[in-house]
């Protein structure tokens, strides 16, 4: 099985799953849900923390089997600040939906918030 194939991306003009991501964002394919909306509002962060840090946006987590559409943990940076947004990625509708945004807790992540760190 290819890596595209594995990825679940169908599109030969995406090489990756990342940038499937990055282009649904860059395009503003993008569906905000209520729970991110609400999220953003409680933890002072912004929408364009994401639009504008797309560049810069690594896939650090994956949850193929999630209950409605494989997602994603991303991290990102913007202005200096580091950010996750947790992703869904709809293929045959060709967006993404913003479940969740949060800026990481050093406490529960490595130094540079690309892994949790374990529980012990």
């Amino acid at each position: 099985m290819s890596r595209r194939a594995a990825l679940g991306v169908k599109d030969p003009f995406f090489r990756t799953l990342l940038d499937f991501i990055r282009e649904c964002i860059s395009a503003r394919r993008v569906r905000w849900t209520y729970h991110v909306t609400m999220r953003l509002q409680q933890r002072f962060l912004r929408r364009e923390m994401l639009l504008r840090g797309v560049a810069s946006l690594e896939l650090i987590e994956s949850y193929p089997h999630d209950k409605y559409l494989p997602s994603y943990l991303l991290r990102g940076e913007r202005e200096a600040q580091i950010f996750h947004a947790h992703v869904a990625a709809d293929l045959d509708g060709r967006n993404v939906r913003v479940v969740t945004m949060y800026v990481p807790r050093p406490d529960e992540w490595d130094s540079e918030f690309r892994s949790r760190r374990s529980r012990e």
